[in-house]
């Protein structure tokens, strides 16, 4: 468990390495025999080399550290555990949201297909969910 303080340091470091639009990838460890839980570790990629910024995310709140595999306890199942993590991530690291990161933000404010606000490029929008800050892809 992680004190006030250190998890507030946690935080300010993961937004200084993963600004919006950052994509943060998952490696799967374990997958219990029920399958029910899971253990995943998250690793981003800075000018090619692999970090992985697990236990820095488990100081930051979000969620248990699998010391036996290395990676973070997830619980459930029937979607894509690794998706939700990286969700839970953002919203740990930007819980007001997040400043719109341009033509390829993955905010799923731009859904409908419109890729701004007010017709003509700026995009100085404001995204109320930060779960939606950084991008996921398993590796």
């Amino acid at each position: 468990m992680s004190t006030r303080t250190e998890q507030r340091e946690a935080v300010d470091q993961l937004r200084a390495i993963l600004p919006p639009g950052s994509t943060v990838h998952t490696v799967l460890r374990h997958v219990s025999r029920s399958g029910m839980s899971r253990s995943i570790s998250l690793v981003v990629c800075d000018n090619g080399e692999p970090s992985d910024i697990t236990w820095l995310a488990v100081r930051a709140g979000l969620g248990r550290f699998d010391r036996d595999r290395g990676g973070i306890k997830v619980a459930g199942c029937g979607m894509d555990m690794g998706f939700s993590l990286v969700y839970d991530l953002g919203r740990t690291i930007y819980p007001d949201g997040h400043c719109c990161s341009g033509p390829d933000c993955p905010s799923n404010d731009h859904s409908n297909g419109d890729r701004t606000y007010n017709g003509n490029g700026d995009w100085t929008h404001t995204h109320a969910d930060g779960g939606y800050a950084l991008r996921h892809r398993w590796l």
